[in-house]
């Protein structure tokens, strides 16, 4: 049976050719550690100090500022809790959004659970995004971090990160931004941006899944995450993930020679993809800040899919639902939920996020076949 269409980047990303090809000497004959002074050991330093170089040249710091971590998760763990459990920050304040990864949510439920953190989930409007003045009015003396994602990993709703970095250095207050899904999709300046902390996943960029890397402002202390030898610059215990390094650090690379072209192929196609099925699908409704999305990102409610149609269409297409497709009492997403979608529209959703690879003749294809399933 032929392989589904893929049109589902923002869950995950395939390993790049040239990504795989730096990371194949590593896995044949490079195995050193890192940590080892002779010269294996030398050849591995050397790789990770390079991939520290490269993402840190992607967005806009200096290689000591990149931490390399597990993915996107940890990086979310460790910049939350590493803050609210650092003892030099007062206060026991965070605020943060409800349509972020659970990667945050859960965390941010478990300080207030655990260690009676006051939580303050910020809502949205209908297009997914926060209001700068909700922000100002949540500060409070005990405000100690301000965790707000980049880019809606459902939606694409780009948030004013500018500004929100700004309110939060007017008030002294560090400043945690997951860019898992903007990084390689739109401009990403922690300097720019006045980003203090920044997750990063590779599997969305095109690298390997199981690495991630988070920035880190100079001066900024975190609760130690691992506890071990003294890798990370003492910042995360145990050996380096040699092989993943070197991807991810490709993968940046990657990006970097190349930002404009790569951007403007996803802006083609997902607009190429929104004109067709809005063509065939008058009545449909585009869901998410139609002028601050992602380029690569349509979330679109189809009122003619039910339940059957959608797992039907799953078998030739990969994309996402707006539900979980398991009854048809499925339950909403919390993104969809939270911006206040009609809930019979929000079980009709598909969402598709185009990729490096996707081509024009992908996108006829998955559109026929969703006409051929409805009309």
């Amino acid at each position: 049976m032929k392989s589904p269409i893929y049109l589902d980047y923002n869950a995950t990303t395939p390993i790049a050719p040239e990504v795989a090809t730096e990371m194949q000497p590593f896995l044949d004959s490079y195995f050193g550690n890192p940590s080892s002074i002779h010269e294996y050991g030398i050849i591995c330093k050397q790789a990770v100090n390079k991939a520290r170089t490269q993402i840190a040249d992607l967005i806009g710091t200096n290689p000591g500022n990149i931490l390399f971590t597990s993915g996107g998760t940890e990086s979310n763990n460790h910049a939350i809790k590493g803050i609210a459990l650092n003892e030099k920050y007062s206060g026991n304040h965070i605020i943060t959004c409800n349509t972020e990864h659970p990667s945050i949510i859960e965390v941010c439920n478990y300080l207030k659970t655990k260690y009676h953190f006051d939580i303050t989930f910020l809502p949205v409007d209908k297009f997914g995004l926060i209001d700068l003045d909700d922000l100002k009015k949540a500060i409070t003396s005990e405000t100690r971090l301000i965790s707000i994602m980049h880019a809606n990993n459902e939606t694409g709703t780009i948030q004013p990160i500018k500004e929100i970095g700004k309110i939060a250095k007017d008030n002294n207050i560090i400043f945690h931004c997951d860019a898992a899904q903007s990084l390689g999709k739109i401009p990403v300046n922690v300097n720019e941006l006045n980003i203090d902390l920044l997750s990063i996943a590779g599997h969305k960029l095109y690298a390997p899944k199981g690495i991630g890397a988070l920035y880190i402002r100079d001066g900024i202390e975190l609760e130690k995450f691992m506890h071990g030898g003294g890798q990370e610059n003492g910042r995360r215990a145990g050996t380096e993930n040699i092989l993943e390094i070197v991807g991810l650090g490709a993968a940046a690379e990657l990006v970097n020679t190349d930002f404009e072209k790569i951007t403007e192929t996803y802006l083609r196609n997902r607009d190429y993809l929104q004109e067709k099925l809005l063509k065939f699908f008058p009545n449909a409704k585009i869901n998410g800040a139609i002028d601050f999305r992602l380029p690569n990102t349509l979330n679109i409610s189809i009122p003619a899919l039910d339940y059957d149609k959608m797992i039907e269409y799953f078998v030739y297409v990969a994309a996402s639902a707006g539900s979980a497709c398991h009854s048809d009492s499925a339950e909403i997403s919390p993104v969809l939920k939270a911006m206040k979608i009609d809930p019979k529209l929000a079980r009709k959703t598909l969402r598709f996020s185009t990729g490096r690879y996707t081509t024009k003749s992908d996108i006829d294809n998955a559109v026929d076949i969703l006409i051929e399933i409805l009309l």
